[in-house]
């Protein structure tokens, strides 16, 4: 593989990444990267959007080994690919519904309901989760068969969308801004995908898969409910996307091991002994608590924990008193702690607890910590991600497969799930423009030929991950080998 320089700009949402080309899957040179925010001009099944020629002239030959025959190979990659193009603008219609009735984080009801109903309507039998809110989906299978899990969430934000376009959002104060329609849609086209190879016979062999549309993403709540209501029962492995508005369609971003931090919301409270102002010497001032301990966090986690494991905590609130001349019985600050391993995770919690028990010596005043709310680091399976690049190696046209050099400090309850089975989430390019736009942004928007992609990738990774076990060896051999 070809190494080359990305000449994109670096945007603090997401490290910066080596992109590496993936080969050909035809013989011959690479191909030249296509301009930035346009498809290559043979990006068959993007469709009418591009203008490309018809998706039988494509050149798939044996892409992903030699262990796969290349008869079989070709019979549901095209297929898949057929069926994608006639999904494009029932995927977008997916995708624009949800952007104009987005619903926050725990309220997901309607939004359940609608891709409930979407995969019923396909004649699958959805499973509607605590509360009346997610689905969990199983394609047909033994009882007992160990599945493949697709993961997409469905949340939005408490923001008020700042675009102009038809189907921007229609409740006040509430959009989709960090892709969760999108991730939706991706995993809705996965499934309906699935379920036509198999009618049609078009599997190379059995693949047992389970599809959850998770709620409350952004509370960090939603992957343990799911767990909890069974969602990984019998399941072996789980895949995931993120849209990701820094890269161009065309691109996507993989990474082995430490992929997003864990996150852990702190809640401190400081009970003090309020007084006047003007005589501070006869208080347990609770801001001046704050303040210490504010301080002590910032200098001392630096300095206790490993350097080259990175440990960010941050006070995003503080609130206290009502008047300027009078010292508060109370404080209350709440903020965030994250980390890459479960190690520092605890290291980093217990230097906290050191912090505060000096912080009442040293002020007079009691101080509790709580961490309510937290979801652990999102860790990929290096196996799995070998699988989903030879999947992105499987599409007709030519991707660019990024390695990201570093994991990113923003959290994903992804992690939850990777706590318990094998798991891989990448970065899918959604760019609109070529300007830098960041995810939780009035003014989020993604170009909507992602979704066509992003569902073939999942259902490419489902089918790759559930190739026969001596298959499996002799392709993980073949690549050793290289």
């Amino acid at each position: 593989r070809r190494i080359q320089q990305s000449g994109r700009p670096h945007c603090p949402q997401s490290p910066r990444t080596t992109p590496i080309a993936t080969r050909s899957l035809s013989s011959g040179p690479l191909p030249k990267r296509w301009p930035r925010n346009s498809a290559p001009p043979h990006l068959s099944v993007l469709g009418e959007l591009v203008g490309s020629p018809p998706l039988t002239t494509a050149k798939i030959g044996n892409p992903v080994n030699q262990e796969f025959p290349s008869n079989v190979e070709e019979s549901w990659t095209i297929e898949l690919d057929r069926i994608a193009t006639r999904l494009r603008k029932k995927l977008i219609a997916v995708r624009r519904h949800l952007h104009r009735h987005p619903e926050p984080s725990g309220r997901e009801t309607k939004t359940t309901r609608y891709l409930a109903d979407i995969l019923t309507e396909a004649g699958l039998t959805p499973q509607i989760g605590p509360q009346g809110r997610g689905v969990i989906v199983d394609g047909p299978a033994p009882d007992r068969a160990q599945r493949i899990c697709l993961r997409g969430d469905m949340d939005a934000l408490f923001i008020q969308d700042g675009k102009k376009c038809e189907y921007r959002s229609q409740v006040p104060g509430v959009m989709h801004a960090c892709g969760h329609d999108a991730h939706s849609a991706c995993l809705a086209g996965s499934v309906l995908a699935l379920e036509e190879l198999r009618r049609k016979n078009l599997l190379p062999w059995p693949t047992p898969w389970r599809a959850i549309f998770q709620p409350a993403e952004e509370t960090a709540a939603g992957a343990k409910e799911m767990i909890a209501a069974g969602a990984l029962k019998n399941v072996d492995a789980i895949f995931a996307l993120h849209m990701d508005p820094t890269r161009t369609l065309g691109e996507i971003g993989v990474r082995d091991g430490a992929f997003t931090a864990s996150c852990d919301e702190f809640a401190i409270c400081i009970d003090g002994r309020g007084g006047h102002g003007a005589r501070p010497h006869e208080t347990a001032d609770p801001i001046a608590a704050a303040a210490w301990l504010i301080s002590a966090i910032y200098q001392t986690l630096p300095r206790q924990m490993l350097p080259l494991k990175p440990v960010v905590a941050s006070v995003g609130q503080i609130a206290a008193g009502r008047c300027a001349n009078v010292i508060p019985e109370t404080a209350k600050m709440r903020g965030t702690l994250r980390t890459l391993d479960e190690q520092s995770r605890a290291a980093a919690k217990a230097t906290i607890e050191n912090i505060r028990a000096g912080a009442e010596k040293t002020t007079g005043c009691q101080i509790r910590i709580s961490y309510p709310v937290g979801c652990a680091a999102v860790i990929n399976d290096a196996e799995l991600n070998r699988v989903l690049r030879k999947a992105a190696e499987t599409l007709p046209e030519e991707l660019q497969v990024n390695e990201l050099a570093a994991p990113s400090m923003g959290s994903e309850d992804f992690g939850e799930y990777t706590r318990h089975v094998p798991g891989s989430m990448f970065r899918l390019g959604c760019q609109k423009s070529p300007v830098c736009a960041v995810l939780h942004s009035p003014q989020f928007d993604l170009d909507e030929r992602c979704l066509i992609l992003g569902a073939r990738l999942l259902t490419r990774v489902a089918i790759l991950q559930a190739r026969p076990k001596k298959l499996a060896e002799n392709c993980s051999a073949a690549d050793n080998s290289q």
